[in-house]
This record gives structure tokens, C-alpha cells and sequence, in this order.
């Protein structure tokens, strides 16, 4: 991942190289003004794109946050270390949880979110860059673990949050549907998972639109 993030919030001029990192080569300049913060489950799970330290305050003072989830993994660019440090200031448990936004979800990574979704102390707030779309995948995920359908778990990946299906960020519609067909009705959500679910089934069957592809990779720059 680019970036000009030196490592370093120890000093005035760390800060000031982490926040130059985050506004003008993380994008997080869009964020200071625009945030998709939504409510997955009330007083238990919310979802936004990569909140900024002003912004993951103002989410934990206004429903109590306890704990984030970062599902962009060690990204280790400004945004990383500012939401890490202001996770910390405000005692909130922190998750490396990477999940993919074009790729297949993996069985095993699945499985790990829904362990960290079982344990973590609640109210949680779930990220990733945009909000769009592996966040939309976590809180879809977390409809299901909580008796939601699976049409309402597509419902979290909607272009009300900037997802865009026909794009190769539409695997993860798919994976959805995947489970209405063969597991809804017959088997909870978890154990379709662990002992049905075919990742390669899945990959080989998904074809994405090439505009869409070029709208959202090219022109959004994506994650």
C-alpha cells in the first residue's frame, strides 16, 4: 500500500507526516467530511469506512463504543497509526481482522470474524476503507450469526454505501446468495460455513462486468 508514513507519532512532526499520509495519499481528506456510518444491529454492531480519530470520538461518545474492528489489516500508513492511537486513548478493545473486497471470503477468515464478533465486548464498530464493501461483507456476516436472512444480510452491501455489485466486489453478493441456495432454512449460517461452503465453487462460477470493474478499481481506486 503507498504511503509516506514514517512510523512515528511520538513527535510533533510524526503526527504531523501520519496525518499528511492519511488526508492526501489514504484519501482520509474525503472522510473528514463524508462518512457512511451506519447501524448494523442497535447497541451492538455499527459499520463505517475508516473513521478519523474526530470522527471515531464523536461514533463512541454517541452509542459507547467498546470495541474496532479494522478489517484493512496492518495497514501500517497514517491512518493505521492514527486510529490506533486514538483507539487507544479512548479504551476501545482494537482487532486486525484483513478481509478481502474482490477475492472469495475465505472459510478460515470468516470464521475468525465470527469469533471476534462472539467475544468482543459491545457495542463494536466495524471499517475498512470506503465502508463499501468488506464492511458491508463483516456486518452481513454478523446479520446472519444473529438470525437475519440472507436477503437482509445483502441488504448491508448496497450501493447505499457506495458497493457497487457488478464489479469484481460482487463475489461477495455472491457468497450471500451461495448460502440462501444451499443453507438457508436447512443450516445455521456458521455451520454452512464450516462444513459446505466450496470457496473454489464459488470463484470459478463468478464473472464481473468490465465497466463496473473500471468505474470501481480505476476511477474510485478502491482497496
Amino acid at each position: 500500500m503507498d504511503t509516506i508514513f514514517k512510523g512515528d507519532l511520538s513527535t510533533a512532526a510524526g503526527r504531523r507526516n501520519a496525518w499528511l499520509d492519511a488526508l492526501f495519499v489514504d484519501h482520509a481528506v474525503f472522510r473528514l467530511v463524508w462518512t457512511n456510518f451506519a447501524v448494523v444491529r442497535e447497541g451492538e454492531l455499527y459499520r463505517s469506512n475508516h473513521p478519523t480519530p474526530g470522527k471515531l470520538a464523536a461514533f463512541t461518545r454517541k452509542v459507547g463504543l467498546k470495541s474496532l474492528i479494522n478489517l484493512r489489516g496492518v495497514a501500517r500508513n497514517g491512518s493505521d497509526a492514527l486510529s490506533r492511537d486514538m483507539a487507544a486513548r479512548l479504551g476501545l478493545d482494537f482487532y486486525d481482522m484483513a478481509m478481502e473486497s474482490r477475492g472469495v471470503p475465505h472459510r478460515d477468515r470468516v470464521l475468525r470474524l465470527a469469533g471476534i464478533f462472539e467475544g468482543m465486548k459491545g457495542p463494536g464498530l466495524v471499517h475498512c476503507k470506503s465502508g463499501a464493501d468488506r464492511a458491508g461483507l463483516a456486518a452481513g456476516i454478523f446479520v446472519l450469526m444473529k438470525g437475519g436472512s440472507a436477503a437482509e444480510a445483502l441488504g448491508q452491501l448496497s450501493l447505499r454505501y457506495g458497493h457497487i455489485k457488478q464489479a469484481k466486489t460482487g463475489i461477495l453478493d455472491q457468497f450471500f446468495r451461495l448460502y440462501a441456495a444451499e443453507g438457508e432454512g436447512k443450516k445455521p449460517f456458521l455451520e454452512w460455513v464450516k462444513a459446505d461452503y466450496d470457496e473454489e465453487a464459488l470463484r470459478a462460477a463468478f464473472v464481473s462486468g468490465k465497466v463496473a470493474g473500471f468505474i470501481n478499481d480505476k476511477i474510485l481506486r478502491r482497496e
